[in-house]
């Protein structure tokens, strides 16, 4: 498969003040910096807003989640907007970008960024979610970024409407998918990340290819000069830096499209090993809420108590959200938010009053317009995608004027504990692709972490058979099931 506008260098991630200089006039009052979460990344953690902070997933590549306490507008700031990565950022210069529309095409097409601004401008406001949001959550665990709930957020995408691109090229009756690829680079044999979608979904009026996110040139870590908007879907089918429009006339064979973003087509048991004749494409997103007022552990004065969140449902539509402040013993509708959009989330707010001390949770299920209602238990897979169950926080009610409560003092270390000895398998195997805190964050068995070295020798890491064993050893030990 053809690479167009790749750059040699994709562990750089700064944009060049050549990319600066290139950006079209009209643009170079609203250019973005990079996000301060992105920033994050490259300096560890950075303040962004109070006592908040990026939760840096992983820093390289990056993967970077937004804190609940953020999460607290309709319309998501390009510097809180969460980070996906699945390869190293690349380098992009937007003078010599160009923009390859082809395959199953009459009249193939290599755009540059003047060019594609040429086509009528289009603007979506569209929710986007990582499929592996609420990853951590799963029990039996499951390997990848152990994402909270924060690697989700919603933004004006302006741009072209991929079906004008397809026009264009005079796509062929034959096509029956369309590739998107990016300018990330794959390192050793790691499959280069590519995704598809069917060529109905490619037609449809408001799947766009966007170069703007909220009034500003895209932010480099997600996805300048452009990006796929494929609303309603999972994230990772809105490819980022994209270079490559590919119209097939059959699936792709690629590792991330016959492997990855697959979920069972039954109903399995937690840990359940499934066939993969038994899994098809993640598509689109699951109706969901997300409490962000109050957050958990939050200490309140008794009295009046506003809880507010989002809900949002994939290409459905939210029709209620309900309310429990008693464990679920009984519900009440919370007023949803004016703002709306097909497929954005809507806010929601409740008013409670918290009359007597104590200690509660607060939980919210969503309803939409399919009929579909967030379930008390989210159906566990083998890649943890697509955590959407009821949604709950636990708060303190006090009197009014108890005082605060004394910080207690937790240490993580470990003392008097010997760690075992680190190979130097992980340095030149594992840590030469990504950083330690991926690997940390992992909850795996010792057999999970067998298929994990599996598929990294699979991938190219040179292990011999006796230094994988010891490498599994090492991290069952190290990082083990918590």
């Amino acid at each position: 498969m053809s690479r167009h506008a790749r750059d040699a260098s994709p562990r750089r991630e700064l944009m060049t003040r050549r990319a600066l200089l290139a950006v079209p006039g009209h643009l170079l009052g609203t250019i973005a910096a990079v996000p301060l979460v992105a920033a994050a990344a490259r300096r560890g953690l950075a303040q962004v807003s109070g006592d908040a902070t990026p939760i840096v997933r992983s820093a390289r590549p990056q993967d970077i989640e937004t804190p609940v306490s953020l999460l607290d507008s309709w319309i998501t700031p390009n510097d809180r907007f969460f980070v996906r990565s699945h390869l190293y950022t690349p380098d992009v210069d937007v003078k010599t970008w160009r923009l390859a529309v082809d395959g199953e095409a009459e009249a193939p097409l290599s755009l540059s960024f003047e060019d594609l601004r040429q086509f009528p401008r289009e603007t979506r406001v569209v929710t986007i979610e990582c499929a592996g949001n609420g990853r951590s959550f799963y029990n039996p665990p499951v390997a990848g970024v152990q994402w909270q709930k924060g690697a989700v957020g919603t933004a004006r995408w302006t741009g072209v409407r991929l079906r004008d691109l397809l026009a264009k090229v005079r796509a062929k009756s034959s096509a029956r998918f369309v590739l998107f690829d990016g300018a990330d680079a794959p390192l050793a044999t790691i499959p280069d990340f590519v995704r598809q979608v069917p060529i109905a979904k490619a037609l449809d009026p408001d799947t766009i290819l966007a170069y703007e996110m909220n009034g500003a040139p895209l932010p480099i870590a997600n996805g300048f000069p452009l990006r796929a908007i494929v609303p309603g879907w999972e994230g990772a089918y809105s490819v980022k830096w994209l270079t490559h429009v590919q119209v097939l006339d059959r699936e792709g064979d690629s590792f991330w499209i016959k492997t990855a973003y697959r979920y069972p087509t039954r109903r399995v048991a937690p840990g359940a090993a499934v066939a993969p004749e038994e899994m098809a494409p993640v598509s689109g997103l699951f109706v969901k809420s997300l409490l962000t007022m109050p957050l958990d552990g939050a200490r309140l004065a008794a009295g009046a108590v506003t809880v507010k969140g989002f809900a949002w449902a994939g290409e459905a539509s939210i029709t209620s959200v309900d309310v429990s402040v008693d464990g679920g013993s009984t519900w009440a509708a919370a007023r949803l938010g004016v703002d709306r959009a097909p497929y954005a989330w809507r806010q929601f707010e409740y008013e409670w009053r918290a009359a007597e001390p104590g200690s509660y949770p607060i939980m919210s299920r969503a309803t939409d317009d399919r009929g579909r209602v967030q379930p008390i238990v989210a159906q566990w897979n083998p890649s943890g995608y697509l955590w959407n169950a009821i949604d709950q926080v636990r708060v303190e009610v006090v009197a009014p004027g108890t005082p605060p409560a004394a910080g207690v003092s937790k240490s993580t270390a470990q003392t008097g504990l010997q760690q075992p000895a680190e190979p130097d398998t992980l340095t030149r195997s594992c840590l030469i692709c990504h950083d330690r805190d991926l690997i940390a964050q992992q909850r795996l068995t010792r057999a999970g972490w067998g298929r994990e070295v599996d598929k990294m020798i699979r991938w190219g890491a040179p292990v011999t058979e006796p230094e994988k064993n010891g490498l599994v050893e090492f991290l069952a030990d190290r990082y083990p099931v918590r």
